[in-house]
């Protein structure tokens, strides 16, 4: 059987006991490695889970998945997920390729971002639909995420924005050479979304995500190190939140009292906090 297994955000004790289980039974066990990242190293994984853990890039995962499914209808194999297992459409095709295979599957949920994020103090039910912001280049801005963003603030409903991470990238030079090398990871801050959201803003110009839009960054949510801040993306996007993995969420208009009371408390000016929330016409 092939396990799809959630570690949840943080560290290698988030797993489920059944997940937990599952592993330390298992014939393989690959860790993805490419859509998100744990907080701690694959070494601590293993001396926890008392396993070798293979790591499963992108290559992997999406080129050569036979070698993850290589015998899996005779033997336990584990597919760990940062997050919940279905987070991604990637986990998906894997799941289908299965199936088509007649391999039997089963799926451990666990926390997501998708849901931690009510930590923040808005509520799950005010959010409409979810964007990812990806790295800006010299000549590769895309703004494809606006239109998703905007049909949400038109309702007043809340923008989870998904940071882009880069893991085991190549070096388009040194391919272009017949060389493989790869690029040092790289994670967007909550400061270069809210950068790059006032940068878009100023070309389409409908006041959405401009300078004195208020929103809310956070920083390792699920762990001890979990942090929140509030404010204008001008604001933001001077805001050093530390290590990643960073996410950012754009406040709608119909942020009810009870979630301003609490973002409030995350201000990086509460002054400035309340006059672009009037300014805005927040919770109207």
């Amino acid at each position: 059987m092939l396990y799809f297994i959630g570690l949840g955000l943080a560290d290698e004790k988030d797993i489920s006991v059944n997940g937990l289980e599952i592993v330390r039974k298992a014939e393989r066990v690959y860790l993805e490695a490419y859509t998100s990242i744990l907080l701690v190293e694959k070494d601590k994984l293993e001396a926890f889970y008392e396993r070798d853990v293979i790591l499963a890039d992108r290559e992997m995962v999406e080129s050569a998945s036979d070698d993850i499914l290589n015998d899996a209808d005779k033997v336990n194999v584990a597919f760990l997920v940062v997050g919940d297992p279905f987070g991604a459409t990637t986990h998906t095709d894997l799941l289908l390729r299965a199936r088509q295979l007649n391999i039997p599957t089963r799926s451990l949920p666990n926390a997501s971002i998708m849901n931690a994020i009510g930590a923040c103090g808005l509520s799950l039910y005010t959010y409409g639909q979810t964007v990812s912001m990806p790295f800006f280049t010299d000549n590769w801005r895309p703004s494809s995420f606006y239109e998703k963003l905007a049909e949400n603030a038109t309702l007043g409903l809340h923008t989870l924005v998904l940071l882009d991470i880069k893991v085991k990238e190549p070096n388009l030079e040194a391919m272009a050479r017949g060389r493989k090398v790869w690029e040092p990871p790289r994670y967007m801050t909550v400061r270069q979304c809210a950068e790059q959201m006032i940068e878009v803003e100023g070309e389409r110009k409908q006041t959405w995500c401009g300078e004195e839009a208020l929103a809310v960054g956070a920083a390792r949510v699920g762990s001890s190190e979990q942090s929140f801040c509030s404010g204008t993306l001008s604001e933001l996007s001077e805001t050093d939140m530390g290590r990643p993995l960073h996410c950012l969420v754009l406040i709608g208009q119909r942020c009810h009292e009870l979630e301003k009371d609490v973002i409030r408390e995350w201000a990086v000016n509460k002054d400035n906090f309340d006059k672009a929330w009037e300014k805005g016409a927040y919770g109207k």
